[in-house]
């Protein structure tokens, strides 16, 4: 069974790499010069990590903009 999870996405104004985390997952993190290996990277840490049975900690709810 497939499982969906929500990455979040920034990009490194210094290196230009696109680095990736999932919410609520310890471990759950990588980068890559574009998105697809961004993508690509992210599978192989998830694969991983629910091998050796990482329990999800929270839910991706959203994000929320914050007027300052």
């Amino acid at each position: 069974m497939e499982r969906r999870f929500t990455m979040v996405v920034e990009r490194c104004p210094e290196t230009g790499l696109y680095i990736g985390y999932i919410p609520g997952i310890p471990g759950a993190h990588t980068q890559g010069e574009t998105i697809e290996e961004l993508e690509r990277n992210m599978r192989e840490v998830l694969e991983l990590l629910l091998e050796e049975g990482v329990q999800v900690e929270s839910e991706f709810v959203g994000t929320h903009t914050v007027e300052v």
